[in-house]
This record gives C-alpha cells, structure tokens and sequence, in this order.
C-alpha cells in the first residue's frame, strides 16, 4: 500500500481555504477533513479557528443557507433537516432559532406542493392507504406529524388531489 505524504499545517490551511472559497462550509466539515488528513489535534484547532478568523467559516451563514436551500430545493421538512445539521456537527444554540425562523406555512405549502405531486403516483386500493402512503411518504422527507395531518386533513388540498387525479 501507498503511504500518503502527511500534509503540513500551512498546507492543510490553504487547501481548506481554496475550499471554502468555492463553497459555504461548515467547521464540522473542515475538522472531519483534517482528521482524516491525518493533522494533529492543536493543528486542527488552529486551522480552523484561522478560517473562522478569516471568514471562511461561519457555522451561522452555513447553517442559514443550508436550511434555505434544503427547504427551496430539496424539498425537506424540519426533522429531516435538523438530522443533517447534526451530522454536521452544527450546535443547537445555532441551528435552532434558525430553523425557528422558518414559519409553519413555509413547511405546509412544500409539503402541499410534494402531496400533490406524489398523489397520482399512488398506487392503492383505498384513500386510507392511499392516505398512509403519503404520509409515509412525507415522514421520510422529514415533515413531522402534526404538519402532514394538517397538510392531509385540509379539505381543499384532498379536493385539488381529487381533482388532478380525475384529470
């Protein structure tokens, strides 16, 4: 096997700086980088907070693009998204009056948009399992329970279903 070269401190400083200057990051990401780069531990430390200190890192800016775009395109509910923050090793103190900034309405009309794309897709025998598919369905893209039954209840939503699936 191949043994990489080890990377010095300066070098790992610049290849996270051209990184991050191509994209918005977040300092869980650069410290599981530098962990795998082999860069010891003080290093890291150091690293990163240059790149805080640089502005090439600000775990608040990343966490609101991430959660915008998640919601824009991706399609995610809150659940779903806070799971990724936390991967990301976002702190809570962070990521939660970030997401508490997004209204309810802003997770029920994309919610309203998946339902109603995902509806004529079904395949089912009944509307209770055609109704359990799609809230199956928006689970898994991260909408939580209380948002799905109100999405699902609302008259005028299953009437545009009905409609479409008419058509």
């Amino acid at each position: 096997m191949i043994q990489k070269k080890q990377i010095s401190e300066a070098e790992a400083l610049r290849k996270l700086g051209d990184l991050c200057a191509r994209g918005e990051h977040c300092s869980g990401e650069m410290a599981e980088k530098l962990r795998k780069w082999g860069i010891a531990t003080d290093a890291q430390e150091r690293i990163i907070d240059k790149l805080i200190d640089y502005k090439y890192i600000d775990d608040e800016r990343f966490t609101r693009s991430f959660v915008r775009d998640k919601i824009v395109f991706n399609k995610w509910g809150r659940r779903k998204i806070e799971q990724a923050l936390w991967q990301k090793r976002i702190p809570q103190y962070i990521s939660q009056p970030i997401l508490d900034e997004i209204e309810p309405e802003e997770y029920l009309n994309v919610l309203h948009q998946l339902l109603k794309s995902k509806y004529s897709t079904i395949k089912a025998e009944t509307d209770y399992e055609r109704s359990m598919k799609l809230i199956k369905y928006a689970v898994g893209r991260g909408f939580t329970l209380d948002i799905i039954r109100q999405c699902i209840d609302d008259v005028s939503i299953i009437e545009d279903l009905n409609e479409n699936d008419a058509d």
